[in-house]
């Protein structure tokens, strides 16, 4: 198993799986290097599990599939960016720009669409919503009632979308993850659990772009 070592003046020793696929150890100065061996072969099972969660790259090149609000795209070149059928046309040059811009304006649209439907439905009232870059949270709320989602969001199918906007029109009401919160949740989207739980299989939208 290959590892890199950095050694420091430190008092433990630790492990990660660096950007680039390969483990890091982060060793003492004085720690020896069949120590270490010794340390990464007791911590290999936890390393391949690592492994095997590590997201592949999203390229966006000719003949490659995306999704987009659950619809599966084939990427071609065109003048502008845009979606027809289910085809995703992308310029040759700043193709990630023009990608970018298209998913800010389609998950504005559907985000702006669900909360006010919500809104309407459960008598919910918001202050605004700004589309960001945000690649740690797929949404926020703040005290004012001002929400934002990442464009990201722009990824995910329908029912994500749908929970995403509950969620954070609830803490309209609720700014905490209180039982009462998720009371309020639950009320518009029953299954909001497993809707939960599926949100993790779309965190390779947030390494991407």
């Amino acid at each position: 198993m290959e590892y890199k070592v950095i050694r420091s003046k430190r008092k433990t020793v630790s492990m990660k799986l660096g950007s680039d696929g390969q483990a890091v150890v982060r060793a003492p100065l004085y720690m020896r290097d069949a120590e270490i061996a010794r340390f990464v072969e007791r911590h290999s099972g936890w390393l391949e599990k690592q492994l095997a969660r590590r997201v592949p790259p999203v390229r966006f090149a000719d003949g490659d599939r995306t999704e987009i609000c659950g619809r599966s795209l084939t990427v071609v070149s065109a003048k502008r960016a845009c979606i027809a059928e289910d085809t995703l046309f992308l310029p040759a040059e700043g193709r990630e720009k023009a990608l970018v811009s298209l998913l800010r304006k389609i998950a504005g649209e559907r985000m702006k669409r669900l909360l006010d439907r919500y809104s309407r439905e459960g008598g919910f009232s918001y202050r605004g919503l700004k589309i960001t870059s945000a690649r740690t949270r797929w949404g926020s709320c703040n005290s004012d009632g001002g929400i934002a989602f990442s464009f990201r969001t722009a990824f995910l199918p329908d029912a994500l979308a749908e929970y995403l906007a509950v969620h954070e029109l609830s803490h309209t009401l609720r700014m905490d993850h209180s039982a009462a919160f998720w009371k309020i949740v639950a009320q518009y989207i029953p299954d909001y659990k497993s809707r939960r739980k599926a949100l993790k299989g779309y965190h390779w939208a947030m390494e991407c772009l």
